[in-house]
């Protein structure tokens, strides 16, 4: 006798999404100091039809909501948290730039341990090739 199949919750969003008739999302990966570069890749993938996902704050960039140096500090764990949900939720990753640093290169495992399909804007930067 086979034991039964278990369904994972990522399994009923793949599964939802395909009966909803979802386009395919695309989470954007990559150093924030590419946020242009993001950009340029987010209307790229949105004018191809494709729901994009991206980091929303630059926290290198002076703002008052990050301002004070513990509350960023905290801030930057939630949002790596949120990142790796939105990573999640992708059907596929696209990192950009030509660098990848420690946070990138965890997305990029996160994102190959779930199986999703990952894409270079500069191919040679990718850890597995």
């Amino acid at each position: 006798m086979s034991s039964p199949q278990v369904i994972t919750p990522a399994d009923k969003l793949a599964e939802a999404k395909q009966q909803l008739n979802f386009p395919r999302i695309v989470a954007i990966c990559g150093s924030t100091r590419f946020m242009a570069e993001m950009a340029e890749a987010d209307l790229r993938e949105t004018k191809a039809g494709r729901i994009v996902v991206k980091p929303g704050c630059d926290l290198k960039s002076p703002h008052e909501l990050w301002s004070d140096p513990v509350e960023a500090e905290a801030l930057k764990i939630r949002l790596d948290e949120l990142h790796r949900s939105k990573i999640l939720l992708a059907d596929e990753v696209l990192v950009v730039g030509d660098y990848i640093g420690d946070s990138t290169r965890s997305e990029i495992a996160y994102a190959r341990s779930l199986g999703r399909p990952v894409r270079f804007t500069h191919p040679e930067v990718d850890p597995d090739a």
